[in-house]
């Protein structure tokens, strides 16, 4: 049984900031690769950032998110500046996971709202 949960979500003026996190737990091995996402409402779910072999950033996000992981507790943050209306979206986490039982597995989080508005 493995597990990712987001947390971090809210309500924040625009130009603030806000931190997501990401913690994958469970039976796991390794997690070569994880990324954010992002649903608003009324669209299709994009792909916001990375971190696998290297970390990359949708164009819409580069320069105001960073995003950085803390292996040891299979964590991966969304640091979010400059905050915009639009982005206002619920943000997932993917997770790729080496489980105990010697098999590669995708999973995703629940999903956690962010709300930029004044």
């Amino acid at each position: 049984q493995v597990q990712v949960v987001e947390s971090g979500g809210g309500l924040v003026q625009p130009g603030g900031s806000l931190r997501l996190s990401c913690a994958a737990s469970g039976s796991i091995v390794s997690v070569p690769n994880m990324d954010w996402y992002r649903q608003a409402p009324g669209k299709e779910r994009e792909w916001v950032a990375g971190s696998g072999g290297r970390t990359n950033y949708a164009d819409f996000v580069r320069g105001r998110f960073t995003i950085f992981r803390d292996n040891a507790k299979n964590t991966l943050y969304l640091q979010m500046n400059s905050l915009k209306p639009e982005d206002t979206a619920v943000y997932s986490c993917h997770a790729v996971v080496n489980t105990l039982d010697m098999s590669l597995r995708s999973y995703w989080g629940q999903g956690t709202q962010v709300t930029v508005s004044t």
